[in-house]
């Protein structure tokens, strides 16, 4: 896999009740990826930016959302996520900007 690929793979960190509660019982850390990303390729992005050690990575896919604004009907566009468990002793703080 080429670098510039894998740089492209991982969009941003989600932060939300739920992924911090996550991340405090399974040592796990949950990313936005782009739509194409594969477990292998979300695995060696995270082991190349924040320079540690992941043992598994699941993805989920969060589906479009149909809302309502006024009387006009939107929708609320899907995205990919990746669910990403670092080895234990392994951390990843995004308040210092990486690893820890």
């Amino acid at each position: 896999m080429n670098q510039q690929r894998l740089m492209q793979v991982l969009l941003a960190p989600q932060i939300s009740e739920k992924a911090t509660y996550v991340a405090d019982k399974n040592n796990q850390v949950i990313f936005r990826v782009a739509p194409d990303a594969t477990k292998p390729e979300v695995k060696a992005a995270v082991e190349l930016l924040f320079k540690v050690s992941v043992e598994a990575v699941q993805i989920a896919n969060v589906k479009d959302k149909q809302k309502r604004f006024g009387g006009r009907k939107g929708i609320r566009r899907g995205w990919k996520k990746a669910y990403v468990c670092l080895k234990p002793g392994q951390e990843i703080n995004f308040v210092d900007g990486g690893a820890a």
